[in-house]
């Protein structure tokens, strides 16, 4: 299985930016999908994650109100629209293919990790 993300780069605060995350290598809508994120220094982050259908999603507490997880299947691929951004968000962030087609937080679900993508929010 591979997790291919991009879209990250150099924004202003306030500004918009929407990852992508290709999947490949077994049935894309059979599993959940999540995005996490590391910044310089600190543990990884979960962010949001999405059941195989996309009719369930959770955010972790940065991400509520902002950003908004989604997923097209027809496309093998999920996504990540991030609005409001803060100097904070700042980090590498990273598609995750679970164990299973449930949503989950918990980095040990998932099986599979892209190789990230660099999202840098400017003061």
């Amino acid at each position: 299985v591979q997790l291919q993300a991009f879209g990250g780069g150099l924004v202003q605060a306030g500004d918009s930016l929407r990852l992508s995350c290709v999947a490949s290598g077994r049935t894309f809508s059979n599993y959940g999908m999540g995005w996490y994120r590391q910044a310089p220094g600190k543990v990884r982050e979960f962010v949001a994650a999405i059941s195989y259908g996309g009719g369930t999603t959770k955010y972790g507490d940065s991400a509520k109100g902002r950003f908004t997880i989604s997923r097209d299947n027809a496309k093998n691929t999920v996504y990540l629209q991030m609005n409001s951004l803060k100097p904070e968000d700042t980090a590498v962030y990273y598609c995750a293919s679970a164990k299973r087609g449930w949503v989950t937080p918990n980095a040990y679900d998932y099986e599979y990790w892209g190789q990230g993508t660099l999202v840098t929010v400017s003061s």
